[in-house]
């Protein structure tokens, strides 16, 4: 089975024996060893994974963190388990103490259920009290399958995991802001839509009418989002082009004749997952906000700057066959079959190379 494969495996073990599994011990048996094994790591090997990793603190000895991964002898992730009923939250003040006083920059916390991942994004040495990313592993989607073949041992990068991570950290930050505020949305929140629709004096009345609008509104148009989306992902390729036209014939009605409908270019998640990893690959080299993607009909941009003239590399992802184009010296494209997502990373020399060879020309400008 490849990774994604056995991740699923492990995760379906977990949701179907989790109420036989009575103690932390057997937690850690179940499902933790079977996690960092399926990290591609040797659990009986103690040059790679030791269990009760001594992290003596000070004077307070005995210390000792679960599992210890360890690469060239060195620690690179520390695993700190608990029973899989109890609630991880009144529990990471002891990997912080773990963390401490171990050279590793990365530390998971984990019932075998919810694997809360942290590092040290806000003080240097210190970890964070949040975690730049958690999942559950009974409910794994694609884009955290995804993110976690950065921690297999055949393409582990503390460099690039770093990287992400303060990303992961801010968009979790604001799916959950945005989840609050599709519940009960804020004052604020409900201001910010008012001021572009109603030119009156804004009222405590205006706002309250206003709160079951801008909630009734957003979730509808989520709804409607999701419907398309199914729409299109259960069509046939005939039934698609028929939902186009239609489409087209729709905008048609409600514009000026003479004006060409727009085409529908629909952006999906594995393209997001492409242009996040290319991003990854490149922060360490050049601010994340130059690095920005275009999608059109035919494939997936990335461009330095939002720039047509400085092509970073194209993904074309609907097909059966997955490929990805990047750049020579001329600019000319070379397009390479990748089965995975993970296989852009044995391009990072190419991705890095082409940025480089925009730079150099920005200097001698």
């Amino acid at each position: 089975m490849d990774f994604i494969d056995v991740i699923k495996a492990l995760g379906e073990k977990a949701s179907r024996m989790k109420e036989t599994i009575q103690t932390e011990e057997a937690t850690k048996m179940a499902f933790v060893m079977p996690f960092i094994s399926a990290l591609g790591y040797d659990v009986f090997n103690p040059h790679e994974v030791v269990p009760e990793y001594v992290a003596d603190l000070g004077i307070k000895k005995g210390e000792k963190v679960d599992y210890c991964i360890l690469k060239d002898n060195a620690p690179i992730v520390i695993i700190e388990c608990k029973h899989w009923k109890e609630d991880l939250n009144v529990h990471n003040s002891q990997l912080h103490r773990y963390f401490h006083v171990t050279s590793t920059r990365l530390g998971i916390l984990t019932n075998g259920i919810i694997f809360k991942f942290y590092t040290d994004l806000v003080e240097p040495n210190k970890m964070d009290d949040k975690p730049f990313w958690e999942f559950n592993i009974t409910e794994l989607s694609e884009a955290n399958i995804f993110e976690l073949k950065k921690y297999h041992k055949s393409s582990f990068s503390v460099e690039q995991i770093l990287g992400a991570a303060s990303e992961l950290k801010y968009s979790r930050e604001v799916k959950r802001i945005m989840l609050e505020e599709l519940a009960n949305p804020t004052d604020v929140f409900v201001k910010h839509f008012v001021k572009q629709i109603h030119s009156g004096v804004m009222t405590a009345k205006v706002l309250e009418q206003f709160t079951g609008v801008v909630k009734k509104a957003l979730n509808q148009l989520i709804s409607e989002m999701i419907s398309d989306r199914l729409k299109l992902a259960l069509a046939t390729e005939e039934d698609r082009d028929k939902i186009v036209i239609a489409e087209k014939v729709a905008e048609n009605t409600t514009v000026s004749p003479v004006k060409e409908p727009e085409n529908k270019v629909i952006t999906h998640e594995i393209e997001k997952e492409a242009f996040f990893i290319v991003r990854s690959i490149l922060r360490t080299t050049i601010d994340a906000n130059r690095i920005c993607h275009r999608d059109t009909q035919s494939y997936f941009g990335i461009l330095l700057d939002d720039n047509n003239r400085k092509p970073i590399c194209r993904f074309y992802l609907e097909g059966t066959k997955k490929y990805m184009g990047i750049f020579d010296e001329a600019r000319k494209e070379v397009k390479l079959e990748i089965p995975s997502l993970d296989d852009i990373y044995k391009y990072a020399d190419q991705l890095l190379a082409t940025v480089h060879a925009y730079e150099r020309k920005l200097e001698k400008a």
